[in-house]
């Protein structure tokens, strides 16, 4: 902060405006890609999936709850860990009242390879309401590439194979947790397709707290994985690595 610079209000006014023909041609190129992405085929899913549910368990198509959309992020909650990744707790807080969502005929879930056990009692200390599903024991995650094990399936992370990973450095993501989003549309003939499924900094989109920030002159300040659960801020220092 110390190095902001102060000046006129016609000078400040002149900067702002040069400033904001660029952020009108970034909003024209968002609305371009919005499109595109609206536009993207779809594939069957084929697999019957099931998953573990507070209430028993659960089809994919069962999760639209009714509704035509299904939007699914993959929470990273190894089932060995006691609670869910932090990078995770954090896209999740951004999420905002499911109510706007189910007026769009969409569904959030999450899903995670953490048994049920250890699922709901971390989101009853983070005060989450939304439907949370265990996929342990099924090929769901493999097959979406949020975790990663060549033993059960080949390794690809953000439409990347191994050996694309490993070239450009990132063997991180060779094993272990991975997170993403995915999107799921109920057809006319009740098949559930696969549309859309985004990886990596693919999710900035849905990190508000982020959007806020970058409003400001401090900016972000944290990578993602710096972020601590909100219930333990107090003496927080920044992590060294995603929760993998």
């Amino acid at each position: 902060m110390d190095d902001l610079k102060v000046v006129s209000q016609e000078e400040w006014l002149a900067v702002r405006t040069e400033l904001l023909d660029r952020e009108k041609h970034l909003t024209r190129l968002r609305d371009e890609v919005t499109a595109l992405r609206r536009r993207m085929p779809a594939v069957v899913v084929e697999k019957d999936y099931r998953f573990a549910g507070p209430d028993g368990p659960v089809r994919l198509r069962d999760m639209f709850e009714g509704r035509r959309q299904l939007v699914v992020y993959h929470f990273m909650f190894d089932p060995s860990w006691s609670e869910g990744c932090t990078s995770c707790s954090f896209l999740v807080d951004n999420l905002g009242h499911l109510a706007h969502l189910h007026a769009g005929d969409t569904t959030f879930v999450a899903v995670s390879r953490a048994p049920l056990s250890s699922i709901a009692p971390f989101k009853a200390r983070m005060g989450w309401t939304f439907p949370w599903y265990s996929s342990h024991g099924s090929d769901f995650n493999y097959d979406f590439h949020v975790t990663l094990d060549e033993a059960v399936a080949p390794v690809a992370y953000n439409y990347k194979d191994r050996a694309t990973l490993e070239r450009e450095g990132l063997a991180h993501h060779l094993h272990g947790e991975a997170h993403g989003l995915s999107v799921f549309v109920a057809d006319a003939d009740d098949r559930v397709l696969h549309t859309y499924s985004t990886y990596g900094r693919g999710l900035d989109a849905v990190l508000t707290t982020y959007h806020y920030l970058d409003l400001t002159p401090l900016g972000r300040q944290r990578y993602v994985n710096e972020f601590p659960h909100h219930d333990r801020y107090e003496g927080v220092t920044a992590n060294a690595g995603h929760c993998h």
